[in-house]
């Protein structure tokens, strides 16, 4: 192939650098009315670090609901995947946030949020023991039948992680 067809990214200066750095910075720690007022001057919602975490994954995984709203109205896209081929839901279904969950689905992030070991964010809740999770995902349409690429279900999952809670609502 071409260069032309595969242009190089252009490089940064220390400068872009340090303010990229800072503005990933702020979706860690939540600074929602700090990503507000870069959202309104043009911020691109988007934004990713090295690793294809975006702005949005940041925010929710770290459980910071209004920054993730200000995302969200920016335009941040749910469907954004790791590089690891993971989703803000299934972050938030590992690390058990409902809110966040529920903002997530109601901004169009899918309720499976597959990665590409078949795992869903109903799979990640039933592994760490999130009853409340998986009763919510489940109330939004989630796949309890659903395999990963081993072939297991959530139920099976849980069972093998001895999240007994899990296993035993997936059970009914």
């Amino acid at each position: 192939m071409s260069d032309a067809a595969n242009p190089k990214p252009p490089e940064m200066d220390e400068e872009t650098l340090a303010f990229a750095q800072k503005v990933l910075d702020l979706a860690r720690q939540g600074e929602a009315e700090e990503l507000e007022t870069l959202l309104a001057q043009g911020l691109p919602p988007n934004l990713l670090t090295h690793k294809g975490e975006s702005l949005l994954m940041l925010a929710s995984y770290h459980g910071h609901l209004e920054a993730s709203r200000a995302l969200l109205k920016h335009g941040a896209d749910p469907a954004i995947r790791n590089d690891n081929g993971q989703t803000p839901i299934a972050g938030a279904a590992y690390k058990g946030n409902t809110a966040m969950i529920e903002l997530l689905l109601e901004h169009g992030a899918d309720v499976e949020g597959v990665s590409p070991d078949g795992k869903t964010a109903l799979m990640f809740a039933a592994m760490f023991d999130r009853v409340e999770v998986i009763e919510l995902l489940l109330r939004h349409g989630a796949d309890p039948d659903a395999r990963n690429a081993s072939g297991m279900t959530a139920q099976a999952l849980a069972t093998a992680m001895g999240a007994e809670n899990a296993a035993a609502r997936l059970a009914w």
